[in-house]
C-alpha cells in the first residue's frame, strides 16, 4: 500500500469506525456492547496503519495528496512533516489506551449516552489525524471545526444544566474564536499572499511589513482557541465538566 493511500486511511478510519459504533453500538456482544468492540478494533486497526506510514516517512516517501478543490485555487489538501507525523503516532496509540481506560470508566459509572460518547470520540481522533496531515490552513481550519463540534457532545455528556453551561461556553469560544480570528487571518493571508500553503520559510516575507505582521500573529495565536490564551481561556475549566477520558484527548 501506498504512502499516500495510507495517509488518508489513517483520517478515514476514525470515521468509519464512528458511523460502525453508531448503526450498531447498542448490540451485545460477549458480555459487553458492540460499541466498545468497535472502539477497541477501531483503534488497534488505525495504529497498525500509522506504523507502517511512519516507515514510509522515514525512509523518505513523498507523500502529499489533494483531495478537492472547493474554492478556486483553494484545496483540501494534506501532506506530512515530522511533527505531523509524530503527532499522529502520538494520537493513535493513546486513542488504544484512552479507549481501554474509557470502558472501565463508562461502565463503573453507569453513564448514559455511551455509544453517542464513543463514536464522537472517534469523529474526534479522525479530525486530530485530519489536523496533523493538514498542508494548507484551509483544510487545518475545516478538521479544527470537526474537531470543536465533534468534543461539544462530549463536554456535554452528562446531560445535567453544568455540563450543558460548560459546553455551550467551550464551543462558543472555540468557535466565536476559529470563525471570528482564525478564518479571518487565512483568508487575509491568501489576499496576501494568494496561497494558504505550508511552505519551507513561509509565504509572507516579501509580501508585507512589520504591522500587519503582528495583527496576524494576533489573529493567528487568539484564533485557536484551544491555546487557552487569556481573556480566551475560560473555555479550559468549563469543559472539565467532561468525563475523565475526555481530558485524554490529543489536541492540537
Amino acid at each position: 500500500m501506498s504512502a499516500v493511500e495510507l495517509m488518508m486511511y489513517s483520517i478515514i478510519i476514525p470515521f468509519i469506525g464512528a458511523v460502525l459504533i453508531m448503526l450498531f453500538g447498542n448490540a451485545r456482544v460477549a458480555g459487553g456492547h458492540a460499541r466498545e468492540w468497535l472502539s477497541v478494533i477501531t483503534a488497534i486497526v488505525l495504529f497498525v496503519t500509522v506504523l507502517p506510514l511512519l516507515e514510509q516517512f522515514m525512509q523518505g516517501a513523498a507523500i502529499d495528496y489533494k483531495l478537492a478543490e472547493p474554492l478556486p485555487g483553494v484545496w483540501l489538501h494534506f501532506s506530512i512533516e515530522p511533527l505531523g507525523m509524530m503527532f499522529a503516532g502520538i494520537a493513535s496509540l493513546l486513542w488504544i489506551v484512552n479507549t481501554l481506560y474509557s470502558i472501565g470508566y463508562m461502565r463503573g459509572n453507569k453513564e448514559k449516552n455511551q455509544t453517542r460518547f464513543y463514536a464522537c470520540f472517534a469523529i474526534a481522533i479522525g479530525s486530530t489525524l485530519g489536523l496533523a496531515f493538514s498542508a494548507n490552513l484551509f483544510t487545518l481550519f475545516v478538521f479544527y471545526e470537526i474537531l470543536s463540534i465533534s468534543t461539544y457532545p462530549l463536554v456535554a455528556h452528562k446531560g445535567n444544566e453544568n455540563a450543558k453551561k460548560g459546553a455551550r461556553t467551550y464551543l462558543a469560544i472555540l468557535m466565536g474564536s476559529s470563525i471570528g480570528f482564525f478564518l479571518l487571518a487565512i483568508i487575509w493571508t491568501w489576499s496576501l499572499a494568494g496561497t494558504v500553503d505550508f511552505r519551507d520559510g513561509g509565504i509572507l516575507s516579501e509580501h508585507i511589513g512589520e504591522p500587519v505582521i503582528g495583527i496576524l500573529l494576533f489573529l493567528f495565536s487568539y484564533g485557536i482557541g484551544k491555546a487557552a490564551l487569556m481573556p480566551l481561556h475560560k473555555w479550559l475549566p468549563a469543559a472539565m465538566v467532561a468525563p475523565t477520558p475526555v481530558s485524554a484527548l490529543p489536541m492540537p
